[in-house]
């Protein structure tokens, strides 16, 4: 069992497992991960070469995973991809591949807030949002230099490449790769195994409930599971629920049926009233009917996946179960952050000595303002406060000096674009305040809950103030 702090558990609210009765898992980037630049790589290609049959000029577009993270805001009126604060204010932009000056961001955001709900704003909260988003930026600088004929917004881009990597993900094409080629895209992760045994020994009800058809489903997880499990035990007897094709977000929000799989080799369906059993194959259906089911509703049962919106954010509105978001490249962050840590300590110390500095700078100002206004003959020296002002300014900008690059190399970590995807400067990001409204927990792995018993109580961090300090 590893001990590795990157792969904590960090806990937004207090979260007892020991009264979580039903664990549901999604499937794709929660309990199977990839290697994300591979896999986005080939999503890319295969939406590039649907967009090329529509006689784009797509053709000699490269696939870039650094120029994208995850928890950036497209903004499909002025084709620009944002990276906000938590209360929305952009610190980051770039207008197609292009980043933006900071006069460039000011002029363009002044007095505009990234609303979330706006539909001007599409918000790239999952894995999969790194190929869409490297291929809108690339196509706005093709239709902003006239070569996408016909096209009349940012909008028609944006629905254009959304519909075109829908189709990718639905058909089999990169499916069956990934089956075809295990070792090139998917990072086996035997300790997951054992996590989910913790689990069911320890009287959790374990749920699949995942978008992937079922035929996709099964195979990936005999691939991940089956080898790793005792004897001749199958990953189907992990979980007495199993939901294919769910739909999410739908499945937490509509009404749909439930139909069972009565021919898993064919995947035939037949329509389903009724409680679920235990041990079939069901595809769609609802979050209600699977809490009558098992007899069991809200902070009861705890869901994990990596979906932001689909997942968590749906999950705990319409429902508030307990949420996990899975982040997985939280882990190389964390990672870079550690390696730092000596360089923030300097540069921490170097702030505190600058602020000190500034905050004499102002008293000595006042004093100057004062002794302006002060009655004639009071004996001031009127020289001492400028020559003093100086000299304070002369310590300042040696300071800047060496603050900028370590302030720089701060705002670098995880990538050298858009930095750390929880932070947006010394502020914490958009993407993190909805981790924090939505994610009850977050964690780099679903195999990170390995490191806690299935009996833990996992207790929040006090939260801190301004005025705590």
């Amino acid at each position: 069992m590893t001990t590795d702090p990157v792969r904590g558990i960090f806990t937004n609210r207090t979260l007892n497992l020991r009264s979580i009765k039903a664990i549901g898992y999604d499937m794709d980037y929660t309990l199977i991960h990839y290697r994300t630049d591979d896999l986005e790589k080939r999503a890319y290609e295969i939406t590039r070469e649907r967009l090329s049959r529509r006689d784009w000029p797509v053709d000699d577009l490269v696939f870039d995973p650094s120029s994208v993270v995850r928890g950036l805001a497209v903004d499909l009126e002025l084709g620009n991809l944002v990276k906000a604060t938590r209360f929305g204010y952009v610190i980051r932009a770039s207008h197609g591949t292009r980043m933006l000056s900071y006069e460039q961001v000011r002029k363009a955001y002044s007095g505009t807030l990234i609303d979330l709900s706006e539909s001007r704003y599409e918000f790239m909260n999952t894995l999969y949002s790194l190929s869409e988003g490297n291929l809108f930026a690339q196509l706005v600088d093709r239709y902003d230099a006239g070569l996408l004929p016909g096209v009349r917004s940012y909008f028609e881009i944006a629905e254009a490449v959304q519909t075109a990597l829908d189709r990718t993900h639905v058909e089999g094409t990169l499916k069956a790769e990934i089956h075809a080629n295990p070792d090139q895209y998917v990072v086996p992760d035997p300790e997951v195994v054992r996590t989910l045994l913790d689990q069911q020994h320890a009287g959790k009800h374990l749920m699949l409930i995942t978008n992937a058809d079922w035929e996709f489903a099964d195979k990936m997880m005999q691939l991940a599971f089956d080898p790793y499990l005792p004897r001749d035990m199958t990953w189907r007897e992990l979980f007495p629920t199993i939901i294919v094709s769910s739909g999410k977000p739908g499945f937490f929000a509509h009404d749909h049926h439930f139909y069972r799989v009565v021919d898993e080799e064919n995947a035939l369906l037949k329509p389903h009233r009724g409680k679920l059993e235990d041990g079939s194959v069901y595809y769609g259906g609802n979050a209600t009917i699977l809490e009558e089911s098992l007899g069991l509703s809200g902070d009861e049962i705890l869901y994990v996946g990596d979906h932001l919106f689909g997942d968590v954010h749906v999950s705990k509105s319409m429902f508030r179960w307990r949420t996990a978001l899975i982040l997985r490249e939280l882990e190389g962050e964390l990672r870079a952050v550690v390696g730092f840590q000596e360089t923030e300590e300097v540069l921490t110390a170097l702030m505190a000595e600058k602020a000190d500095l500034e905050h004499k700078r102002a008293q000595l100002r006042l004093a100057a303002l004062r002794q302006e206004h002060a009655p004639s003959g009071d004996g001031v020296d009127a020289e001492a406060p400028e020559e003093e002002l100086a000299s304070l300014q002369s310590l300042i900008t040696a300071l800047d000096d060496q603050i900028a690059p370590l302030a720089r190399a701060s705002g670098e970590l995880g990538n050298s674009t858009w930095g750390p995807i929880m932070r947006a400067g010394n502020d914490k990001s958009l993407f993190a305040r909805q981790v924090e409204r939505y994610a009850d927990v977050y964690t780099s792995r679903a195999s990170n809950f390995l490191m806690e018993t299935p009996f833990a109580l996992l207790r929040a961090p006090r939260g801190t103030l301004p005025h705590d300090a």
